[in-house]
């Protein structure tokens, strides 16, 4: 089955009009999902759309309701609110071109992949995209879709073209609300260049099918020992480490150089010197004793 678009109209730069098919990136992963249940009778429980005086209500008599003052509500049929004309409904203007790390992380939410909506778009659409991927840019414009009108960034992808929902400024919390209390000191440049070590060591390429969701198969694997107990409780002990509070900086230390020993990094191997000039040492005292000795069997 083929999958349905999220949006459809035209990419607008300037006097150009590019008709598009906008498609979502990403998909829901692997989850559990619950029922609640009645314990008594082993029944689902069913939610229904109930008004108070009244009891259920069909579907078809229930309208979208803004509250002007307690009680009072200008109500919206679902026409009425599709009928509102928005210029981003169909059309997304790219009204701004940034650099490409000019955007922070933050303000990412979501991604869906742009299409040509036919042939005759194709050349336009891989004019937009080759120009985009030249300069280093990233297009930004807003749509409207849903009921909410979104602002969204263009840049290309490989042979096409990805548009990413942003969140606006509003919807963004200030990092300086949480970070204001932490120190301004830098770190102790001996733990910064072990934490150093261990990253390089760490560093790989990005490979997400080597990650999954483990709490899922942890319930899973419950489930299947729930089904194997036919109804008995299931419950295992897990002992967490709690987090350790107030370590000092000779625990850090400590910890970081097992780090490095255990990952294999270059700096494990920086005792081993201290080792050979030990050994040296060791070796001079040897002789002096030698010496001692030979002196004592002279003087005997």
């Amino acid at each position: 089955m083929a999958a349905r678009a999220y949006w459809q109209g035209q990419i607008r730069l300037a006097l150009v009009s590019i008709p598009v098919e906008i498609y979502p990136a990403t998909k829901s992963g692997a989850a559990v999902s619950f029922r609640q249940i009645h314990e008594p009778s082993g029944k689902p429980i069913k939610y229904e759309k109930v008004v108070t005086g009244v009891g259920p209500v069909d579907p078809e008599e229930i309208l979208k309701g803004y509250e002007v003052s307690k009680g009072n509500y200008v109500l919206l049929e679902q026409e009425e609110i599709e009928a509102v004309k928005i210029e981003s409904r169909k059309t997304l203007e790219l009204v701004q071109f940034v650099e490409a790390d000019a955007i922070d992380v933050l303000y990412y939410e979501k991604p869906y992949f742009v299409l040509p909506a036919d042939d005759l778009a194709e050349e336009a659409y891989a004019v937009l995209r080759d120009a985009l991927r030249r300069t280093k840019k990233v297009g930004l414009g807003q749509l409207s879709v849903r009921g909410r009108e979104q602002l969204v960034s263009l840049k290309p992808c490989g042979r096409g073209l990805v548009l990413e929902v942003l969140r606006y400024a509003d919807e963004v919390t200030r990092a300086q609300t949480y970070f204001r209390g932490l120190p301004e000191t830098e770190a102790d440049a001996d733990l910064l260049d072990l934490a150093t070590t261990i990253i390089e060591k760490k560093t790989g390429p990005f490979k997400p099918e080597e990650f999954h969701d483990r709490y899922v198969d942890a319930l899973q694997q419950l489930i299947e020992k729930k089904k194997k107990a036919k109804g008995k409780r299931v419950i295992e002990d897990v002992e967490d480490a709690a987090p350790s509070r107030g370590g000092n900086v000779i625990d850090l230390m400590a910890a970081l150089k097992k780090s490095v020993g255990d990952s294999g990094g270059a700096a494990a191997r920086k005792p081993a010197a201290k080792k050979k000039a030990t050994g040296g040492t060791a070796t001079k005292s040897a002789a002096s004793r030698t010496r001692s000795t030979s002196a004592r069997k002279k003087s005997a």
